[in-house]
Formats: structure tokens, C-alpha cells, sequence
């Protein structure tokens, strides 16, 4: 059986729902009963034996775990001896056994069971009357690895989640990423480091903070096994919500992962996998969420550890944490002595350019350009993702760029690839096909200027705002104070120079013609904190205006004329009816 059909047979399942669940609900039934069934298909060669095991040594009194997944030959095992089949036998019991068999297995699988509530819904389908029925249809499944492998398996488990993900689509977007940006992302991600995982027995590890249903997880897997099956991609993540935690996990567990990789809690005030660096990063956080909650935690670190932990750059204003994913993803960088670090992230566009000179945001932005790390950032269409429609990019970064690319940032403006759909999915309207995911990528591999491709200095991001004093006028004279005139701060102004200018012939030649008599500002509280000179740096990415194209007002002569064909109409409308 395929791995599509499979997936369609589970489908099949929702018939059974339909009427006493929503829709949108049907993925808490049948994710749940898909891993089960998977798993003790798993275990099936190796049942035996673990309860062999395990009747031999229960009364010992010491941890079973190590003993029993030797047996099992898994990371997982259950000491039950039920199956999916026998529990038919005992209709009566059902409900009760099927709690037994499932609290039976091991804590690191049980743990899935319990963030999906699964026994909630199995007291909800026992008085349904719909239990038997369920346990009927998976028991008949045939999910054994000899039948559909564990890529294969994974890839139904993906198609079902993306299935309920969409049948959900008003909350779909906190935890799942649609498929075309995650395989964009993922491709963009991966792409100047074919040589390295098209070699053999290459091991990497892939890293998602805002883990989700594990999309991204699952996508750079299945795109290492595409170009190299041979290759090894480790897999980490860590992840707010118990439901897509589970679904996450699951779908490690079935792709053969080490599921204690997978973490549970929130990755900004929580971090669990703080001792640890990885190969590759991807992370789709939350468009515009606070971060109100995680306030005192984040703030301590910020002042506490400086740079020497996650926050040192700066904070973002507390009604959008996406920067500090950022930072907590740059954080696990590889040291490029050790090979360094790949990150992909997806953000809105606020991190572009909200925040002036000395903000939280503008400092953020500065550390990321002045320490080289920004590779690309690319323009999406805007009504891509299932809650929102707003424009995003997705940013690639590095510590180990490529000598053409040392010092550059590519802008790429994709976001006239997206096709219309024929239906919509929530606020999605838009795709993006594969021909058009092989084109972007192709232009961001190609490092060339373009129409829709423009390569900068880091540098030309950057610009120190200056403060422009006028002196105080009182009775048509100047106010002096200690041999200089005194400054009107009402008439107090700022200007932005690009950092590739020198202040003082900017200040000449574009603010001296206009207000002769100002001067700028040489007090401290003007200066940069950080290298002690005038005027305060600020970095800003104005990515719409690098691709503005003039378009030219018509010509009157040309409204005229459209103007009077549009009144020859209007007429010989009117004439119509009264003939």
C-alpha cells in the first residue's frame, strides 16, 4: 500500500466522526490512533520478547527502561498484552483495556498520549457509541515497517497534518506552517551546502525553537533523504503548545528519531537544549505576539548575562518577540571553527526597519549586519499563510559565508510568485508551485543583481543620526552660554547619514543651505554608546524602497481620450433606452 493510500484510508476514518465531531476536531482522534497503530506495528517482531523480559525482571525492583528497549530494538516499548485486535474481543471492557494498553507503553510515548488528552476522547467515542468502530477500522491497517517505511510513514503522518492543520485553518498559522514555504525555506536553507550532504555517512543536526507540528523538522529531513539517503539529519525542537508538541514528537517517534529531542515549554524563558549547537536552524515564530508573558525572565538575561547569553544585542519592544528568536537561534551557532551554522527564519515585516537609532530592534539589526551574518532576506507574497496576510520574508543567515558573499546581504523580491488558489484556506490565497520555488532558489544560488535580485554592503544598511542644534533667539538676539550660543530645543532636529558618508560634508552640503546657522550636537547623550562617536548608530533594511519602480502619470492627452470614448458609451447607452 502506498503511502498516499494509506493516508487516504485513515481519511476514511472521518466518516465515522462526521455528526459528533467538528471538522476541525477530527485530528484528535485519528492522529492518535494512527501512532498507536504504528507503534505496535513496530513492536509487533520484538512483543514477545519484551514481555518476556519483563515478567523475568517486574519484580526486581530496579528501572526496567534500559532492558526493555534492548528488546524491543526501538527507543520505545509497551509491556501489554493487549493488541488493537484483541481489545475487539472484549467489547464490554474496551474503553477500560484500551487505557491499559496505551499506559502501558513507555514514558517517552505515553508522554504523547497524555498532551492529546487521548483519554478524554476515548470516554468521548465510548459514549458516542463509535469506539469499536474506530478500533476496528486501525486494527485492520496494515502500518508494519515491511508494509510502508519510516520515511513513507512519515510522510502520511505529514499529509494528515497538513489535512487537519487546513480543516482548522483559523488557528492553523500558530502551529503550522504551510508546505510550499516550509520547502522554500528549507531549500534556500540548504542550498550552498550540496557538497557537504551529498557525501556518505554525513551526520547533521537541524534545530526548530517554535517546533509546531515539527513541518520544518520533517521538511529538511525529507530533503536530506532526497539528496542523500545515506546521510543522517538529527533532529531538535522545542515547543509551546501540548497538542503540537504531541503531533510533533509523534511524528519523530514514527520517523525512527530519538525522541527526547523533542522539549516541551517555552523556548524563550525555558530553553532545555541550552548546552547545545547545531548544524542547521529553521523557525516560522509568531507574527507579532508579545512577549509579555516571559517579560522578567528574558529582561534578567538580557542584564544578567549580557552577551554572554541569548539577549546581549538588545530587546525588541514587548509587543513582538520574533527578534528574540532571532537572537536564541544565533545563540546555537556552531563556532566557524567547527564547521559553523545555517539558520532560515521566517518574519514579518516589522523587523526590518521598526525601531530607530539606539532601540532595542535597530541594535538587533546592527549586531546581525555588523557580524556578517545576513546572507539573504526574501520578499514573500503576501496571503501565504493560513491566519494572516500580511507580507513576511524569510531570512537566511550564516557564520560561514561564502568568500563572493563576505560583507554583502542579498534582497530578493519574490513576492510576485505567488499564484492564486482555487479555494482558500483560512487568509491563504496564494501558492507558491515548485517551478517557482527551483526560481528563487536558483536566484539566490546565482548571487547575481537583477530585476528582482539587488546585492549591498552590509555597511549600506547603517547610518548615525545626528543631532542639529539652532541657536535660541531672544529680542532678535542670540543667547549665549559660556561663550557659545545656547540651543532652542524646540527647534531641536535629527538627521540620518548613511554610514559611508562623512557627517560633516553631509551636514554641509545638504543641511547648511537650508538653516545656515545650525551646528551638531557634540553632547555625550548624541554620541554612539558603542564606539564613543557623534551622532548614534542605527541599521535599517528599507526593502520596499530598493525595489520601487516610478511609474509615470499618464498623459492628459491620454485621459482626454479615454475620458470621451467612456462619454461615447454613457451616450449611446442613454440613446438606447430611449429608443
Amino acid at each position: 500500500m502506498s503511502f498516499s493510500s494509506t493516508a487516504a484510508f485513515i481519511w476514511s476514518v472521518a466518516d465515522l466522526l462526521r455528526g459528533d465531531y467538528k471538522q476541525s476536531d477530527y485530528g484528535k482522534v485519528i492522529l492518535p490512533f494512527t501512532l498507536l497503530r504504528r507503534l505496535e506495528c513496530v513492536l509487533e517482531p520484538t512483543r514477545e520478547a519484551v514481555l518476556a523480559e519483563y515478567e523475568t525482571r517486574k519484580s526486581m525492583g530496579i528501572p526496567l527502561e534500559v532492558f526493555l528497549t534492548k528488546k524491543s530494538n526501538q527507543s520505545f516499548y509497551n509491556t501489554s498484552k493487549f493488541s488493537l485486535s484483541t481489545l475487539m474481543g472484549d467489547a464490554t471492557n474496551l474503553r477500560h483495556n484500551l487505557e491499559t494498553y496505551i499506559a502501558d507503553f513507555s514514558p517517552n510515548a505515553r508522554d504523547i498520549f497524555e498532551r492529546y488528552k487521548f483519554t478524554e476522547q476515548l470516554a468521548y467515542l465510548d459514549e458516542s457509541n463509535l469506539l469499536y468502530k474506530i478500533v476496528e477500522k486501525f486494527a485492520a491497517v496494515d502500518l508494519h515497517p515491511d508494509a510502508i517505511s519510516n520515511h513513507e510513514m512519515g510522510l502520511v503522518f505529514e499529509e494528515l497534518i497538513r489535512r487537519f492543520a487546513e480543516a482548522s485553518n483559523e488557528t492553523a498559522g500558530e502551529h503550522f506552517t504551510p508546505r510550499d514555504i516550509v520547502r522554500l525555506t528549507t531549500s534556500l536553507l540548504f542550498m550552498g551546502d550540496d557538497d557537504v550532504l551529498t557525501k556518505a555517512g554525513i551526520v547533521r543536526s537541524l534545530y526548530d525553537p517554535t517546533a509546531g507540528t515539527g513541518g520544518f523538522l520533517s521538511s529538511g529531513s525529507e530533503y536530506v533523504y532526497e539528496m542523500n539517503p545515506d546521510a543522517k539529519l538529527v533532529t531538535f525542537g522545542q515547543e509551546l503548545n501540548p497538542e503540537s508538541y504531541a503531533i510533533c514528537k509523534a511524528d519523530m517517534l514514527i520517523k525512527g528519531q530519538a525522541v527526547e529531542n523533542i522539549k516541551y515549554g517555552n523556548t524563550l524563558s525555558d530553553d532545555q537544549l541550552y548546552d547545545k549547537k547545531f548544524d542547521y536552524m529553521l523557525s516560522n515564530p509568531p507574527f507579532g505576539v508579545e512577549w509579555k508573558k516571559v517579560e522578567k525572565a528574558v529582561k534578567d538575561e538580557h542584564t544578567l548575562k549580557g552577551y554572554g547569553g541569548r539577549f546581549g544585542p538588545g530587546l525588541p519592544r514587548v509587543s513582538d518577540g520574533s527578534f528574540l528568536f532571532l537572537l536564541h537561534l544565533i545563540s546555537k551557532m556552531r563556532p566557524k571553527e567547527e564547521g559553523g551554522s545555517r539558520i532560515g527564519i521566517i518574519l514579518n515585516g516589522s523587523p526590518l526597519f521598526t525601531g530607530g537609532a539606539g532601540s532595542g530592534e535597530s541594535e538587533i539589526r546592527r549586531f546581525v549586519l555588523e557580524n556578517d551574518l545576513v546572507e539573504a532576506i526574501v520578499a514573500m507574497p503576501t496571503d501565504m499563510f493560513f491566519n494572516t496576510g500580511i507580507a513576511t520574508y524569510i531570512w537566511i543567515l550564516s557564520n560561514h559565508k561564502a568568500p563572493e558573499r563576505k560583507g554583502k546581504v542579498q534582497l530578493i523580491n519574490a513576492a510576485g510568485f505567488g499564484e492564486g488558489m482555487r479555494k482558500s484556506l483560512g487568509s491563504k490565497r496564494k501558492q507558491l508551485s515548485d517551478d517557482s520555488i527551483d526560481e528563487i532558489t536558483r536566484i539566490y544560488g546565482a548571487f547575481e543583481e537583477s530585476k528582482i535580485s539587488k546585492i549591498f554592503d552590509t555597511t549600506d544598511f547603517g547610518y548615525r543620526r545626528i543631532t542639529v542644534e539652532r541657536p535660541l533667539i531672544e529680542d532678535g538676539k542670540t543667547v549665549m552660554s559660556k561663550g557659545k550660543p545656547k540651543s532652542d530645543t524646540s527647534l531641536r532636529d535629527n538627521e540620518n547619514i548613511p554610514l559611508k558618508e562623512d557627517i560633516y560634508e553631509y551636514f554641509k552640503r545638504e543641511v547648511l543651505p537650508h538653516v545656515p546657522d545650525a551646528w551638531i550636537s557634540e553632547d555625550k547623550k548624541h554620541c554612539d554608546a558603542k564606539d564613543g562617536k557623534i551622532g548614534i548608530v542605527g541599521y535599517e533594511i528599507p526593502f520596499n524602497r530598493h525595489f520601487y519602480e516610478y511609474v509615470p502619470p499618464r498623459s492628459l492627452e491620454e485621459i482626454d481620450a479615454e475620458l470621451d470614448g467612456i462619454t461615447k458609451e454613457i451616450l449611446d447607452l442613454l440613446n438606447e433606452v430611449h429608443s
